[in-house]
């Protein structure tokens, strides 16, 4: 499990693009048959995933959580980017297909992930965070999804919102997650742009075409930098940077967060023109 320090706003301006991929970039989120995680110490985060193609995978138990298994004190979310695929959980078995979600609350021991079919491999990605109460694990189907629709063709942000692991859909402790789709012809997520000072935050690209990219913006609202992101890769927002970001075509993102409250709408935002 990789291991990433809080970054200040202060360290961060003085960062060159090595140094801020470093930082807050997660280059890697999928290998066969393995479990990546990339701990952040903003409120103490975990964001990775499972693909398993020859074989099932057990949520290992990173000697970094000091713990007696990964579950002991954190909650875990997941949604399926790939194939069709099982997660098993203390001995409850769930399906879930593509862009489908499951919630497993604290105090699960042992979970282990599976694909259907070795071809088509699932693709779990996985956030995680500090918990201190019990809820039941739970399956988030898309139906099940809290859905809105935001932005237009004409300001190229029509995007849809599928809060899948929010307060408003099941009970968590602080972690939340969902997926915004955004139209064809459309590139720009998250703008106008937002800081939220009481939560951090991690956003998954993928669905990103072959030979294009997503520009994701960072940084304090008056000094804005950049980070250049391939399909399939994720990035850490720190709870006072904005996380912002604009493709050269349509994509899908998945956002996930923790920090002091579940009050998705908790944002301080940006005016477009007051950026720098």
């Amino acid at each position: 499990m990789d291991n990433r320090l809080a970054i200040s706003p202060n360290e961060a301006k003085q960062m060159d693009t090595a140094a801020l991929r470093k930082a807050f970039l997660i280059d890697k989120i999928f290998e066969a048959d393995q479990a990546l995680f990339t701990l952040s110490h903003y409120d103490r985060y975990i964001a990775g995933g499972i693909m398993p193609v020859t074989k099932a995978v057990a949520l290992p138990n990173p000697e970094k959580l000091k713990a007696q298994y990964f579950l002991e004190r954190r909650e875990m979310g997941i949604i399926n980017v790939g194939g069709k695929g099982t997660i098993t959980a203390d001995g409850q078995t769930y399906e879930l297909d593509y862009k489908e979600a499951l919630y497993i609350g604290k105090g699960t021991q042992q979970v282990q992930f599976a694909s259907a079919d070795s071809s088509k491999p699932a693709k779990f990605y996985i956030n995680a965070a500090p918990a201190h109460h019990t809820y039941p694990t739970k399956k988030i189907a898309r139906a099940n999804a809290e859905v809105v629709e935001l932005g237009s063709p004409a300001t190229a942000n029509h995007r849809v919102i599928n809060k899948l692991i929010v307060a408003s859909v099941l009970e968590v402790c602080q972690l939340q997650m969902g997926m915004t789709e955004l139209k064809s012809g459309s590139v720009w997520n998250t703008m106008p742009a937002h800081t939220h000072d009481r939560r951090m935050e991690v956003y998954f690209y993928f669905e990103v075409p072959e030979n294009q990219s997503v520009c994701h913006f960072m940084g304090e609202p008056q000094e804005t930098r950049h980070i250049w992101m391939q399909n399939e890769q994720a990035v850490i927002s720190p709870n006072w940077s904005i996380h912002s970001g604009a493709g050269t075509s349509n994509y899908t993102f998945i956002w996930g967060m923790a920090g002091e409250n579940l009050d998705y709408g908790d944002m301080d935002h940006c005016t477009i023109n007051a950026l720098r």
